[in-house]
């Protein structure tokens, strides 16, 4: 506090008073009070504003202000992507330049190598205890990683003890062949490897074996560590309804065959299409290679998308479960649709060698390129003859199909009527356009069913078997062109139906009673093959 006696006659002193001090930051400046004492003490008198008259003093606190403020503002290192051009970006470039040159000129040089110090090879106990504490111990049969160094108290052995019996348990075959090669890289002796591969195959070939066979093996005691260990034991499944075990008994190796029961139920499923099918059918457990016979074999029947969403699917497989529990799928056995208009049952059956299938009334699939176009006989061939009304010879290019006067005429396949109406000798002719090469033509109609432009389907009925034109009975004349040109019509495959009848029929029915007697799910039905 500054006192100043400004009039004695007043008895009043001038007092400056701010926190802080009298002298704030060195100097009288700042806003301050001003008090004025009299004989009763200090009364507020106003206030005064003083400035500084001189500059301030270095190190004082005023001064470490003033650097504070000016040194905060300053940034030695700048953001080089930033502020791009001015001069604080300028000022951190040359920054960055001048401490790489700076560490270039107190670096050692290019050419020159900085030495460092290695540490010295462990040996003796060092070595030991190091290696005590690594990994390799894990290798060794230990379980925790870690094994003390050996002391004076550890007297080695003059011979290193063996375990008695090796099991070796889950050793994989590549394939059958691979039987002996395995034995050996397992250490089983030549000998008895041979001896082993003799005994396998007389229960079941290798070719048979299947890849990914697991064998369990125990090998026996040696008497001399340079010999292999004697096999005492192996077991494998040679078959799904064979297991193989050999072993060693007071003579040598014997085999021992032990066959696996194995339940041949069928597998049914059952169940709604729904919007799919295909999931549905996999929804219902049914698997999924069946489900695409299943798909596959009823198209041959009936467009699959024209099965309502209502329509029922009923598919049977072959199924073999091992009282071990292991299962066995086999081929598609049955493949039906219910609870709808179309109604399928098919159902794969061999005869004559050959393995289709039928539907419930035993009738097979049809083949062949194109559909007989009319039930008759063949009455005359394609080629060069005698006509039977000119009386010369000359090219006759169809067939002749003799029928009844009114029997139904069939489109061969699939075709747009390109004529229909009267055409000279042919009487009544129709011309169907196939696309592509060919086109068929039909003769001595004695009626007409469809129009030109109309499109017809295989096995379409398109008219009636006549007598019209240059013929001498009723019958079709049946005529095949591929590029316009006439070819022999018996040069395609007619289709055919197959149709089972006598001991054939009666046997194939009691298989299917036999198969939609098989319950749902995994019953306890038998298949019978």
């Amino acid at each position: 506090m500054l006192n100043l006696t400004l009039n004695p006659l007043f008895h009043s002193d001038l007092v400056f008073a701010g926190g802080g001090g009298a002298f704030d930051d060195g100097v009288f400046g700042g806003h301050r009070a001003l008090f004025l004492r009299n004989d009763h003490g200090l009364e507020l008198g106003g206030s005064a504003v003083v400035t500084p008259a001189f500059p301030p003093v270095p190190g004082t606190a005023l001064s470490t202000r003033l650097k504070r403020r000016v040194f905060a503002n300053l940034d030695l290192a700048p953001d080089l992507g930033a502020r791009i051009g001015t001069l604080t970006w300028y000022r951190g470039v040359a920054t960055c330049l001048g401490l790489c040159a700076v560490t270039f000129l107190m670096a050692p040089g290019f050419e020159t190598p900085i030495y460092g110090t290695a540490a010295p090879a462990l040996t003796g106990a060092e070595l030991d205890a190091a290696r005590a504490q690594a990994i390799k111990p894990l290798a060794m049969g230990a379980t925790t990683g870690y094994r003390v160094a050996a002391t004076n108290l550890v007297a080695p052995l003059t011979d290193t003890p063996e375990r008695p019996i090796i099991s070796l348990d889950g050793v994989k075959l590549a394939s059958g062949d691979a039987l002996l090669s395995v034995l050996k890289r397992s250490g089983v002796g030549a000998k008895d490897a041979e001896q082993v591969g003799a005994l396998v195959t007389k229960a079941v070939a290798f070719d048979d074996i299947q890849p990914g066979t697991t064998l369990d093996l125990t090998l026996g005691r040696r008497t001399d560590k340079a010999q292999p260990r004697p096999l005492q034991n192996m077991a494998f499944r040679a078959k799904f309804d064979l297991k193989l075990e050999v072993a060693r008994n007071g003579t040598g190796l014997a085999l021992k065959q032990i066959p696996i029961a194995i339940d041949h139920t069928p597998l049914r499923v059952q169940g709604a299409i729904g919007s799919s099918l295909y999931r549905s059918a996999r929804a219902a457990g049914a698997p999924a290679k069946a489900v695409e016979s299943f798909i596959r074999t009823l198209a041959t029947r009936v467009p699959v998308s024209h099965l309502g969403s209502g329509c029922k699917f009923d598919i049977i497989v072959k199924q073999a479960r091992a009282a071990t529990g292991e299962v066995q799928l086999g081929n598609l056995l049955y493949a039906g649709v219910s609870s709808c208009d179309n109604k399928v049952q098919l159902m794969p059956w061999e005869s004559n060698g050959k393995t289709e299938w039928f539907d419930g009334g035993g009738k097979g699939n049809k083949t062949g390129m194109m559909a007989m176009p009319t039930n008759g006989r063949f009455s005359s061939a394609f080629g060069m003859r005698r006509h039977p009304i000119l009386g010369y010879t000359r090219m006759h290019k169809g067939i002749d199909i003799a029928a009844a006067w009114g029997t139904p005429v069939y489109a061969a396949t699939d075709g747009v009527v390109q004529f229909a109406g009267r055409s000279s000798g042919y009487g009544n002719f129709i011309k169907l356009n196939h696309g592509g090469a060919f086109g068929t033509g039909y003769g001595h109609l004695s009626r007409i069913l469809v129009h030109g432009g109309q499109s017809v389907r295989k096995g379409q009925v398109i008219g009636a078997v006549g007598n019209t034109g240059m013929s001498t009975g009723p019958h079709l004349h049946y005529e095949l062109y591929k590029n316009g040109v006439a070819v022999n019509p018996r040069s395609v495959a007619f289709s055919s139906l197959r149709q089972l009848t006598g001991s054939d029929l009666g046997a194939f029915r009691s298989k299917l009673s036999q198969l939609l007697s098989v319950p749902v799910g995994r019953g306890a039905a038998k298949d019978s093959d």
